[in-house]
């Protein structure tokens, strides 16, 4: 088996995309639509990296990212989270 194969590539939003959401969603002042949350996404910078290594920056910054793919419905649990700890 090959490197890759072990280790695929997976991609990270850098920085975290739940953060570029709270801070988007703080500024506006109101929630966000879900086309607003798949614009965010679809523009917000990312790199590949092998999955390990993704799993330990994860690890090592304590929370973990919005998967892109389910971004508007993690979105909407994690603001509740957010939000209910902010106020």
């Amino acid at each position: 088996m090959s490197n890759d194969q072990e280790d695929p590539l997976c991609l990270v939003f850098v920085p975290a995309l739940v953060t570029l959401l709270y801070k988007a969603e703080q500024t506006k002042g109101s929630p966000l639509t879900e086309q607003e949350v798949v614009a965010i996404r679809d523009n917000a910078s990312c790199i590949a990296l092998p999955y390990s290594v993704a799993a330990e920056g994860e690890k090592a910054r304590g929370y973990p990212d919005i998967v892109a793919e389910r971004c508007w419905l993690e979105w909407q649990s994690a603001r509740k989270q957010l939000f209910d700890q902010s106020s």
